[in-house]
């Protein structure tokens, strides 16, 4: 029969050395037994960097949304005054897009000159003058409400009798 290799206990753990080694031995029932503290460089893995704790302490070069593994942000997108406008005159009036031509009149390509960009509220006024943009039949878009306003309405009357004292009024 093979005899079995039993795990070190102690191998990767801290021991006591000196004096307290000593005192150990002495005032503990198994000395056998492993202090249960990890040695850092076996157990740590990945590796601490050195200046782990003066990065901890430094709060404002380490924010919560860098800490946060759990959660993804998205990166937020900014979009000005003169790129929205140039978005709303782009595509405020629709594009007929032309046919495939072949041979030499396919090479004739031209290339859209860019346009200046125009302040908002003057893109704005220019689209609405070329189009109408609401009428009685299209309305411009309201706010979803998620919790209107409660108006009472009367519901049947709870069962009761006759002479009660305080009558019960149901409402929806």
């Amino acid at each position: 029969m093979a005899t079995k290799k039993l795990a070190d206990s102690t191998l990767y753990h801290l021991s006591p050395k000196g004096f307290w080694k000593k005192f150990r031995d002495a005032t503990v029932l198994n000395p056998e037994i492993s202090s249960g503290l990890p040695i850092q460089a076996y157990t740590d893995f990945p590796r601490r960097p050195r200046d782990l704790k003066r990065m901890q302490l430094l709060l404002r070069k380490n924010p919560y949304w860098k800490r946060d593994v759990r959660r993804a942000y998205p990166m937020l997108s900014v979009v000005t005054q003169p790129g929205l406008s140039s978005l709303l005159i782009e595509h405020s009036t629709p594009q007929a897009v032309a046919a495939p031509a072949e041979g030499e009149a396919a090479d004739n390509t031209k290339a859209v000159a860019p346009q200046e960009p125009l302040d908002l509220a003057a893109a704005i006024s220019k689209v609405s003058e070329s189009t109408q943009v609401y009428s009685e039949s299209k309305l411009p878009p309201t706010l979803t409400n998620a919790y209107p306003k409660w108006v009472p309405q009367r519901s049947p009357g709870a069962p009761q009798g006759e002479y009660d004292y305080f009558p019960m009024h149901l409402y929806k």
